[in-house]
């Protein structure tokens, strides 16, 4: 562990200060004016404001969700922004159960609660029960960018020991890339040439006594590659929360394809000048539906020439266009040139939010939904039942893929999917149904999990239940006289308590 001279300076200070230099004198003054020695107030670096957080967590069983799920826990690391303001990641506390701060030099953990946790963002607010005894610790501050192949200090909690550790590295890249948290969002990120090991997540990473950054996750392919959450990002997640919830990042809701070859650019009558991105789709009842249409080519966005790759030029870096959106709020409007037939125009596009598209986000702090029927599981697709099946149904996939760029949604709020046949009498041979799409049930088009519930569970059903599935050579049928004596039968078998849980 390397430490800065600075922080080795500020030890030997308070551990001289308020201390007599030879010990006691031996004779000291008669004089009633006699003044004795009084205790300086302890001197604090921006190391001590620095934390460290202990997560015990429950993540549900997407296979089994009648289950509460399994216990697990870990540690990051925090650092203190403002009063009673822990900042910190949104992977070190999510699905939390009990979270517990420490304070540097101190074993006494204090409980703590999440204000605020931005999941597409990584990013997280945590609040103490009782801040007092973190009150006299330094606020940390939040600065700027850094430049390219400056030096910054990464200070966390990682695992290998239980002190605070302080790892330093150059700025190698600033780029738009993958965050892995929500396995779906890009954001800005700042690469360093720093590991960013298991426990680090959530510290800060500072340049001239300023928070340049929050790390947040490792390369696994490389060695001593780290990445960090660039101030821009920080500070919007902070502006978000100011009025008491956070609302997520807004997406223009386009699909960009890009304009390098030649003949191509001749075809959209563009010159040769590596400039202007072609929009190849344009999401259905998105904020861009309305304004901009398939074969418009954006020249420009908020005033930013947009390169041949979809790429502009801030503060004297290349990134992606979506950075502009990256800063604003549902509401904010942008600005938008483009070319359409040969024809150029100006637009002005309004954000707002499109909450279909978290289907292909992993959700957190949600209980998975599902409706339990004569041993035959069904639950609504996403990604974390995605990820817990890993579906090879080819119209499963398809359907997923298309859902939110085929405006699928206004069809299907919940695609539905058959996930498990439990093993009884009434299911033989039922098992070749799994990880299909519900397309109908007794003739009525399925838009969601609650309505497949209500009509499975009607109080006058027809004599059999009639399921159509999504590329479906077959139907399932289940007679209805039979059905009661199955649940019950089934759900003391498999030992679940609740038949349904539908919000």
């Amino acid at each position: 562990m390397r430490i800065s001279p600075r922080f080795l300076a500020s030890l030997s200070l308070v551990g001289l200060l308020g201390q007599p230099l030879f010990g006691q004198l031996l004779d000291p003054p008669a004089a009633s004016t006699e003044t004795k020695p009084v205790a300086a107030a302890p001197e604090f670096s921006i190391y001590d404001s620095v934390v460290k957080i202990e997560v015990a967590t429950q993540v549900p069983d997407y296979r089994t969700p009648w289950n509460s799920g399994r216990f697990s826990g870990g540690t990051g690391t925090g650092f203190i922004i403002g009063p009673n303001m822990i900042l910190t990641n949104a992977h070190v506390v999510s699905d939390n159960r009990r979270v517990l701060v420490t304070r540097r030099g101190s074993s006494q953990k204090h409980v703590a609660r999440v204000k605020h946790i931005a999941h597409d963002c990584d990013l997280a607010l945590v609040e103490l029960q009782d801040f007092s005894p973190f009150a006299e610790l330094p606020v940390m501050e939040i600065g700027g960018m850094p430049k390219l192949e400056s030096r910054v200090s990464a200070i966390g909690y990682p695992v290998g020991g239980e002190r605070l550790s302080v790892t330093q590295g150059v700025v190698s890249r600033i780029d738009f890339s993958s965050y892995s948290h929500s396995r779906a969002d890009q954001h800005l990120v700042i690469q360093i040439d720093a590991a960013i090991n298991p426990g680090n997540s959530g510290g800060p990473v500072v340049q001239d006594g300023k928070v340049i950054g929050v790390a947040f996750q490792g390369n696994t392919q490389a060695d001593n590659v780290g990445y960090i959450i660039p101030t821009p990002v920080v500070k919007r997640f902070l502006s978000d929360i100011k009025d008491g919830q956070y609302d997520h990042y807004m997406d223009i809701g386009i699909s960009p394809f890009s304009l390098f070859n030649p003949a191509m650019r001749r075809a959209y009558q563009l010159p040769s000048n590596g400039k202007g991105v072609l929009v190849a789709n344009v999401v259905p009842e998105g904020p861009a539906d309305g304004v901009l249409e398939k074969g418009d080519v954006l020249l420009t966005i908020d005033g930013h020439s947009i390169d041949s790759a979809g790429n502009i030029r801030i503060a004297g870096e290349f990134v992606d266009m979506n950075e502009i959106v990256e800063r604003k709020f549902a509401g904010d409007i942008v600005k938008l040139t483009l070319l359409r037939e040969g024809k150029k125009l100006e637009k002005d596009l309004t954000l707002k939010s499109f909450p279909f598209s978290r289907i292909y986000s992993i959700q957190y702090e949600q209980e998975p939904r599902y409706t339990f029927f004569a041993g035959l599981l069904f639950q609504p697709l996403d990604l974390n039942l995605f990820a817990s099946y890993n579906f090879d149904n080819r119209r499963l996939r398809q359907i997923y893929s298309d859902y939110v760029n085929k405006g699928l949604f206004k069809e299907m709020e919940d695609v539905v999917v058959l996930t498990r046949v439990e093993s009884d009498r009434l299911t033989t041979r039922m098992s070749g149904f799994t990880g299909m799409v519900v397309e109908e049930i007794n003739g009525t088009k399925i838009k969601n999990l609650r309505q497949a519930h209500e009509i499975l569970n009607a109080e006058n059903p027809p004599e059999y239940h009639v399921i159509k599935f999504n590329g479906g050579n077959r139907p399932l049928v289940v007679p209805s006289a039979e059905v009661a004596a199955a649940q019950k039968r089934i759900m003391a078998q498999v030992g679940i308590s609740k038949a349904a849980r539908l919000d």
